[in-house]
């Protein structure tokens, strides 16, 4: 009844999603930014017959949009911030940079959209059957460098509920059962002196050769940290554009990762001791600016379990011709390297297998076995600390090309495709079947929730970003 019902219901609102998502798509704001985006959604769960409660967790771009009393407490989690540097004209296969440069490049107009219409359909399927229970929409800001659950969590934003749901946009169709890496993402900044730099260098003292120290002694590092262990840095300030004046300030941001926050706050003490010494070798001022951190991802085995099951049962329609011809287009727009590890970009996102199903295909048309697994993903979410106060689980679905790796013009161009919507309302239908059985059978939550106590007793929470510390705007920097 339930597989029957959210089906119907999702495809005869379709139209309305695929309006969502392609609003969210046409309105690109990065970080705590998403000033047009979250009020849309939480304008179109208004007119669903959601509560909304705006500015959730202080922050001015999270919202909560609830339906319902009682318990159980279902959350979905839905995102829609956007990417700096990845403007990209939709459905095209060649890169057409838009003015703005501002895109969807990690397909957030689709996951926000998905969890809506996911949180949308199980409200229906309460009002319909006349069930007791709560539905809870999270609108999550910041996901993108900065967070925005992270902070959500510490200020309680989850607190009672009793089980998360989301998903993510990608080539493959799968649970995400991987753990995935913690982080903390630090500002240094350095303070010198500014001088001629021909007629007076030896006045000046140059911040920029202090992030350029700072720099070469964190590579030093890189051999002397776990092989998990990633370190990014971008110079975010470089003190000028005028080669003829010693910069007189500069600044680096690091990205540091590691499979525990242990871990992370580990290296992260050893690259605050680089910086130092870079201030002392060029005798400037340092100082040290806390962004943003995030956990690593605990899954939920027993949640997982009943989620690929209604993936199952939702299946994949077969993509038309001209979803395959523009597949097929855009997979010749990748470089060889891009081609030779499509397989691994899968396997990320949960696949298992050796690609054989993909022989000659361009579109994923196949679900992936569920196969519980202890690797790591390579990057890092900010849905982990969701993970830590709530039984949390999230799947794929297929909405590009096979190959199209993330943060590219080319997720960007497919972001509002017929393709990407129809991997959109797959996702929201496995979602929505999934809190429905959670909703109606007490021994699946019971499950769940054993898991979870377990895994809590023997490890406790502590937020990584530490309290002093607020969301950041990118447009702040």
């Amino acid at each position: 009844m339930a597989s029957n019902f959210t089906k119907t219901y999702l495809v005869e609102n379709k139209e309305l999603f695929e309006r969502i998502s392609e609003y969210v798509y046409y309105h690109p704001e990065t970080r705590f930014e998403e000033y047009s985006s979250a009020e849309f959604l939480a304008s179109e769960c208004e007119k669903a017959g959601f509560q909304v409660e705006r500015n959730a967790g202080n922050i001015e771009t999270a919202f909560i949009a609830s339906y319902g009393s009682g318990s159980p407490v279902i959350g979905f989690l839905g995102e829609f911030d956007a990417l700096s540097g990845l403007g990209q004209e939709p459905n095209k296969t060649s890169y057409e940079r838009t003015e703005k440069n501002v895109g969807h490049g990690c397909g957030h107009n689709l996951l926000g959209t998905g969890a809506f219409a996911a949180a949308y359909a199980t409200k229906k399927f309460l009002e319909e059957n006349d069930l007791p229970g709560t539905v809870k929409f999270f609108g999550c800001p910041g996901e993108e460098g900065g967070s925005g659950k992270t902070f959500m969590v510490r200020e309680g934003v989850f607190d009672g509920v009793d089980v998360a749901l989301t998903w993510h946009p990608s080539p493959a169709n799968s649970i995400m059962s991987h753990s995935s890496l913690a982080n903390y993402q630090v500002y240094f900044r350095f303070k010198g002196l500014s001088s001629h730099a021909a007629n007076s260098p030896h006045l000046g003292r140059s911040a920029l050769d202090a992030v350029e120290l700072m720099n070469v002694g964190v590579n030093y590092l890189r051999e002397h940290v776990i092989p998990e262990a990633r370190m990014h840095y971008a110079i975010t300030n470089t003190g000028g554009i005028s080669p003829n004046v010693v910069q007189s300030e500069a600044e680096v941001l690091y990205l540091i990762r590691s499979p525990k926050v242990k871990q992370v706050d580990e290296i992260y003490k050893r690259v605050c001791k680089i910086a130092e010494g870079a201030a002392l070798m060029t005798e400037t001022q340092l100082t040290i600016e806390f962004d943003k951190a995030c956990s690593n991802y605990i899954p939920n085995r027993s949640l997982e379990k009943i989620l690929y099951e209604n993936l199952l049962e939702t299946g994949i329609e077969n993509p038309s011709e001209d979803e395959i011809t523009f597949a097929e287009k855009l997979w010749s727009t990748l470089s060889e390297g891009e081609k030779d590890s499509y397989l691994d970009i899968l396997k990320g996102f949960g696949y298992k297998g050796d690609g054989s199903e993909f022989e000659g295909k361009f579109l994923a048309d196949t679900i992936s076995p569920y196969e519980p697994t202890n690797e790591i993903f390579p990057g890092s979410t900010d849905v982990s600390d969701v993970s830590w106060v709530v039984p949390t689980a999230q799947l794929t679905a297929s909405t590009s090309a096979l190959g199209t790796p993330l943060h590219t013009w080319q997720m960007t161009t497919q972001g509002i495709s017929s393709y990407a919507h129809k991997g959109m309302l797959r996702a929201a239908e496995a979602m929505a079947l999934t809190a429905v059985r959670v909703l109606t059978n007490k021994e699946d939550l019971e499950s769940i929730k054993q898991e979870f106590n377990a895994f809590r007793e023997k490890n406790p929470y502590s937020c990584p970003i530490p309290e002093d510390v607020k969301p950041s705007k990118l447009t702040q920097r």
